[in-house]
């Protein structure tokens, strides 16, 4: 009992700092626990989920995951159920935060779907977690561009898969091992970021939707921010693109000598006037 309760609390500080690679462990001259082995995530970028997959929102109605993921709007993935113990509701109280801050409207400018990775979990209790986070965003349910969707375990495995996302089942425990991890998709469907943690900047988040977007989301400002910043595979964030500033550091020296050049040569031309005058 006191085995499982120290390695849950290990793999949620885990899982909530980013992915569980298996060098991670390396890192920490610790063996890799049985527990977590096979749910690292594997980046699919531009990859895209599989058509076809079937699931039941938190209404009880039966949709394909296309029918959310594709056309529109970019959308935010993540993979979470109701009764996990403590990483689902860091994860998504984080996210909560993180787009609240962006400035970037639910529903109009993008939209979140979650699938729960309990294939036993019911519409109840999906409603029930998604009026949670959906008030905590200060939004009507019936508005709400967040869908909770439930499947069969292939269902859900097959998406998963698709998506990279490692995920596994404690048999003496009933509980989900995976990592967290908000999987950012363009309007077509197609994987462009993936963004980890619990605790998001809203900045790297606001971007990710932007860029995923194609610009056809946000301001001016924020096409000129993506110039400036750049996506680092490393941190799983957006870092200042010193690559930028010096190309514009370049550019505003060759401007600069440009203009001494044309005054220096406007001031001898007017200097050879006065000495033939």
């Amino acid at each position: 009992m006191l085995r499982a309760v120290f390695l849950r609390a290990c793999l949620t500080v885990a899982c909530a700092t980013g992915s569980l690679a298996a060098h991670s462990w390396a890192q920490l001259n610790l063996d890799q626990p049985e527990e977590t082995r096979g749910v690292e995530v594997q980046e699919r970028l531009d990859g895209r989920l599989p058509a076809g997959l079937r699931f039941t929102d938190s209404t009880g109605r039966e949709l394909k995951l296309e029918e959310l993921v594709v056309g529109g709007l970019p959308t935010i993935l993540t993979f979470n159920y109701s009764d996990c113990p403590m990483l689902c509701s860091m994860q998504l109280n984080g996210l909560v935060d993180s787009m609240t801050e962006s400035g970037l409207k639910l529903g109009e400018e993008f939209r979140v779907v979650t699938i729960g990775l309990d294939p036993f979990e019911s519409t109840t209790r999906a409603a029930e977690t998604r009026a949670r986070y959906v008030q905590e965003l200060g939004v009507s349910l019936e508005d709400a561009d967040w869908h909770f969707l439930l499947g069969a375990e292939d269902q859900v495995r097959a998406a998963a898969d698709a998506a990279g996302f490692g995920y596994k089942r404690v048999e003496d425990t009933g509980e989900y091992v995976h990592a967290a991890v908000q999987i950012v998709l363009t309007p077509g469907g197609r994987i462009s970021r993936y963004l980890y943690g619990v605790d998001v900047p809203a900045r790297d988040l606001r971007m990710a939707l932007v860029e995923a977007s194609a610009g056809r989301i946000g301001t001016t400002v924020d096409a000129i921010l993506l110039f400036c910043f750049h996506y680092d595979p490393g941190t799983g964030g957006y870092t200042f693109a010193w690559t930028s500033l010096r190309i514009g550091g370049v550019l505003t020296l060759l401007a600069l000598g440009a203009g001494i050049y044309r005054l220096a040569h406007t001031r001898r031309a007017q200097a050879a006037e006065r000495a033939f005058a």
